[in-house]
């Protein structure tokens, strides 16, 4: 009898970046994401079913990113990608040998072989079709796939209704057609969830209060059956710092909505899963072991022997150096050892699954009954941030199959063995700093929303109004255009200063676009032609922002059930 359930899963997530220029920011990122972490974990699972173990993860692939991974372009850029990755690693190697050191000459023979390898799997092994390979491992029942909404918009925070159906059902639809089957969870992006209640803007003036559906009422009427949240919400706490002294329309929000919430009285836990009253089952992340993965400071991830992520070589961008005694200080880096490096990935492993052996022995103790532990990360954490983290991800797998005491399981598997056994409502919430919204809509940031919700009413009034008229054409890339715009990853990036100026930039000629397509389909549905100049314009949309080719505008005309009004 085991003492309690093990449920990896993983968030694989990149916004929209094809056609949007090379590195720094831009194509390279997927390609590096594909070549570091998407590959490396396919190889795992690979390996992992030659020794007849299924280790039972969940993953969740975004429909964006998949729409980009099965996109020509990809397939064609990636292959040269790791051609160049070769070739630079060859030329590293022919340096090293004429003037040394020597000790990097053998590390470049090493990401040779690397990138060699990774484009024989990409070309041979997975006909260029990396959901292709995810999806062969599913239906070996090594792992369930899940799905997120369509390009990781902010659910809480969208203007209508009708754009988080059409995330949902988009996301629904984009996965059914790459995998042949229904969904049965869903990566709530950045893990934000709203309840149902009278919802205000928090940017504008003036602004009145409407009921809103919850997140949760969208998910289920799409046949999605559980999501993943933060621990705090599930134990019902207020989040740390709503920021109201900063942002005072983001504590109003959240005022609003904890006023339809009573604080819960009964025992929860993070090793419970729950059920809601609309049916959908929820999993809370375990913080116990988050920090010993993702931390790189206290974690294993910074670990000295351990790849340096930040030290390159330029122009070919090859990593010779380990994170080292001194962390901060990237003169004083010394040589990395794979060989050392590979010896403590499974003493990590180790003190990994004794890790969350005891977590669960531990509620069992106090509990009476079989817990689970969910583990959530992000899929590029493991070989992009970490290098070695996919390998860590196998010696886990491996240990967890001999051990007796563990059950690794996939979120469908666990709902199919042992239903949710309570009721609970839930608060609003994310996974962001501060456990709300403030990373997503502030001082930075806020003037994001300001051009996403009259774009988003603007939608939902064209598609109801031009669907299958003359101006249907125009409509749709107008749709695919503020899809992208949704995309959560643009405020984050404001927020932290990280790519700042690139996501302003995309955003900005996301919603640009939105706007001269919608003054477009305008005078196009009562009788207007497009000039050659707007034709051209709406054909560069459609080759740069090209994906999502069947898209139905049906998901932003109207609900599928009209919303409750509350009294």
């Amino acid at each position: 009898m085991p003492v309690g359930r093990f449920l990896l899963c993983l968030h694989s997530h990149m916004p929209y970046v094809l056609a949007h220029g090379k590195s720094p920011h831009g194509t390279d990122w997927l390609f590096e994401s594909a070549a570091e972490c998407y590959l490396p974990i396919l190889d795992a699972l690979d390996r992992l079913r030659n020794q007849g173990i299924r280790p039972h993860w969940t993953i969740n692939i975004s429909p964006v990113l998949a729409e980009q991974l099965d996109d020509p372009s990809f397939k064609e850029g990636f292959a040269e990608y790791c051609q160049e990755k070769i070739d630079w690693a060859l030329r590293d190697q022919e340096q090293f040998r004429a003037t040394g050191p020597l000790w990097m000459q053998g590390l470049a023979a090493m990401w040779q072989r690397v990138y060699t390898k990774a484009l024989v799997q990409f070309k041979h092994q997975w006909d260029r079709s990396i959901c292709e390979g995810f999806r062969f491992f599913q239906e070996e029942g090594a792992i369930e796939i899940i799905t997120c909404g369509a390009t990781h918009g902010y659910f809480p925070l969208l203007g209508t209704d009708e754009s988080v159906q059409a995330q949902i059902k988009l996301g629904v639809e984009s996965y059914r057609k790459r995998f042949g089957r229904q969904p049965r969870g869903i990566w709530l992006p950045e893990c934000a969830y709203r309840p149902a209640y009278d919802w205000k803007s928090p940017v504008g003036q003036d602004e009145v209060a409407w009921p809103r559906k919850a997140v949760d009422e969208l998910l289920v009427e799409n046949g999605i059956e559980y999501f993943f949240v933060d621990s705090h919400m599930i134990r019902g706490g207020e989040p740390l710092g709503t920021y109201g002294a900063q942002f005072p329309q983001l504590a109003e929000l959240f005022a609003r909505s904890s006023k339809l919430f009573t604080p819960p009285t009964e025992f929860r836990s993070e090793y419970e899963h729950y059920v809601l009253p609309t049916g959908a089952t929820i999993f809370a992340r375990d913080p116990n072991t988050t920090a010993r993965v993702w931390s790189g400071e206290v974690g294993y991830p910074g670990d000295e022997w351990y790849l340096e992520f930040h030290k390159q070589l330029y122009p070919g961008r090859h990593r010779y150096w380990r994170i080292s005694p001194n962390k901060a200080d990237l003169g004083a880096k010394q040589p990395y050892d794979p060989w050392r490096a590979y010896e403590n990935i499974a003493h990590h492993a180790e003190d990994f699954v004794r890790l969350v052996k005891g977590v669960l022995a531990n509620y069992k103790g106090v509990a009476d009954r079989t817990g689970t532990l969910v583990a959530m990360y992000d899929t590029e954490l493991f070989g992009h941030w970490w290098w070695e983290g996919p390998e860590f991800l196998y010696e886990v797998a491996k240990l967890m199959h001999a051990d007796p005491d563990l059950q690794p399981v996939t979120g469908g598997e666990l709902l199919d063995e042992e239903p949710a056994r309570h009721m609970i409502t839930m608060p609003e919430g994310s996974w962001g700093e501060g456990g709300y919204h403030y990373i997503w809509i502030n001082q930075d940031n806020h003037w994001t929303w300001e051009r996403l919700y009259p774009a988003q009413r603007k939608m939902r009034q064209m598609a109801r109004e031009y669907a299958g008229g003359p101006a249907n054409r125009v409509v749709l890339q107008a749709a695919r255009e503020l899809l992208m715009a949704e995309a959560s990853d643009w405020q984050f990036l404001i927020s932290t200063w990280a790519a700042r100026d690139y996501a302003e930039v995309r955003f900005d000629d996301h919603v640009e676009r939105f706007e001269r397509l919608a003054e477009m389909a305008d005078r196009v549905h009562i009788g207007g032609k497009l000039t050659a100049s707007e034709i051209a314009f709406l054909e560069d949309c459609e080759s740069k922002d090209a994906a999502f080719a069947d898209l139905d505008l049906s998901y932003w005309a109207a609900l599928d059930r009209p919303v409750a009004v509350t009294r």
